[in-house]
């Protein structure tokens, strides 16, 4: 693992550098006025951003479609209103308004290459979350690892009464394959977390780049749009999903740490308990010989809930549900029945958007399982965080006027995605970017 350690992080960052040049900003979305073909769109739009940003919609117009100005700006400008709910209750606060920093270096650089906040989101959850881990390591008692191993022998014991205590029969079925293991290997151990940053990637390109009107784009003329009629407000909303599960799993990990059903085998552990352990069978087949180890998979205690399939389960129902925009909804075989029973047939990138929606969490299932670095109820624990991640996510929204004064600190100025000329029956209406927001 040697090269690995060094390489593996490389493909990070480069898919990460390589999504902030494939995101950039040929024009000034952020900055400039747009006029639009109906005065009812653009509240429509307006509102909808408000919703996502947490803004007031005047607050949200003014920021989004306001020119540049060098003018001195009046004091009550230097503030705007964000909306955080909490409980039930909703209130209304101030925070600085930072667009009095658009002119300044690196808000001109954020304006350019807008997908280095994504970085910066990305990064920060990540290593938030791995320094509470690296904390939670370090404070271990000494009884940890026999706690996290009465935690897996209970969920033997959970699944053995519910009747799916599968998983040494999978890995079986899997050892007797010696082309197909190497490859449920590598796929647990690489695809994880560089799949997860070009699924962003794409999302972004697909929900904001595609819907940029002020710049061409190879196959999109200026003034067209062609992504998902979701728009930001898809991207911005599944960005916050793994955020809400990666909190709610190192919540889990640190209350009830759970050892992996691989760590169950360690010959070198004492007592009955790891006897029983051993008992089972469960065989290390990514760290062992032949394996596929990565700088990403040495968890030892935090089996549950699976994140691997957390994201996945993620990703794989964006891909499924993703709205299309109206040209890419059109059925292109019809054939004379389908005319006379009037049954409209899903496109074929719909179609392919729900095989790869499926097969992509269905092969990290898998892969969890026979590798046996997880057990079938931590896959149904990470389907949970993912699934409140999803309903929930909004509740990080409450976090921006921290961001607003963070912002004012470094004196940067913070991009907003531009209101979209969307052909008006591809314009979200209120009530639909209230559910993308949500969700």
């Amino acid at each position: 693992m040697g090269a690995g350690a060094v390489i593996e992080p490389l493909v990070v960052i480069v898919l990460l550098f390589g999504g902030t040049w494939i995101n950039r900003s040929e024009g000034s979305s952020s900055t400039r006025r747009y006029s639009r073909r109906n005065s009812n769109d653009l509240q429509r739009a307006a509102s909808s951003d408000s919703l996502e940003s947490g803004y007031s919609s005047q607050s949200t117009k003014d920021g989004l479609l306001g020119s540049r100005s060098h003018s001195p700006q009046a004091p009550e400008d230097r503030w705007h209103k964000r909306h955080i709910g909490l409980l039930g209750l909703n209130f209304e606060v101030s925070s600085p308004n930072t667009i009095v920093f658009q002119d300044r270096l690196l808000s001109r650089l954020l304006r350019k290459f807008p997908f280095l906040v994504e970085c910066w989101y990305w990064a920060l959850v990540y290593w938030t979350y791995q320094l509470g881990r690296a904390f939670t390591a370090v404070t271990l008692k000494d009884d940890t690892v026999d706690v996290a191993r009465r935690h897996a022998l209970q969920l033997i014991v959970i699944e053995e009464n519910l009747g799916i205590l599968w998983e040494t029969l999978i890995q079986r079925h899997f050892l007797r394959q010696p082309l197909v293991m190497p490859w449920i290997n590598w796929i647990y151990s690489f695809i994880h977390i560089p799949g997860t940053i070009a699924f962003l990637v794409w999302l972004y390109y697909y929900t904001t780049v595609r819907n940029r009107i002020d710049e061409p784009q190879p196959g999109k003329p200026m003034g067209a749009v062609s992504g998902s009629p979701a728009g930001p407000l898809l991207y911005q909303a599944r960005r916050r999903t793994l955020a809400v599960c990666n909190l709610l799993a190192f919540v889990v990990f640190t209350l009830w740490p759970c050892m992996p059903p691989r760590l169950l085998s360690d010959p070198a552990a004492d007592g009955e308990e790891a006897d029983l352990g051993r008992s089972y069978g469960f065989v290390d087949t990514v760290h062992g010989i032949n394996g596929s180890g990565s700088v990403w998979t040495e968890n030892r205690f935090s089996a549950m809930p699976s994140l691997h399939f957390g994201y996945s389960l993620m990703i794989g129902l964006t891909l499924m549900t993703i709205p299309l925009p109206q040209h890419h909804r059109r059925t292109i075989l019809r054939t004379r029945l389908t005319r006379v029973l009037r049954l409209n047939l899903p496109s074929w990138r719909r179609l392919v958007c729900v095989t790869l929606g499926f097969l992509y969490p269905f092969t990290i299932l898998v892969a969890i399982v026979a590798t046996a670095n997880h057990f079938i109820l931590d896959a149904v624990a990470g389907a949970l965080v993912c699934a409140l991640g999803w309903y929930f996510n909004r509740m990080l929204l409450n976090l921006l006027p921290l961001e607003d004064y963070f912002l004012c600190l470094v004196r940067i100025h913070k991009p907003e995605p531009s209101l979209l000329d969307i052909p008006e029956e591809d314009l979200p209406t209120s009530e639909t970017a209230s559910e993308h927001a949500r969700i």
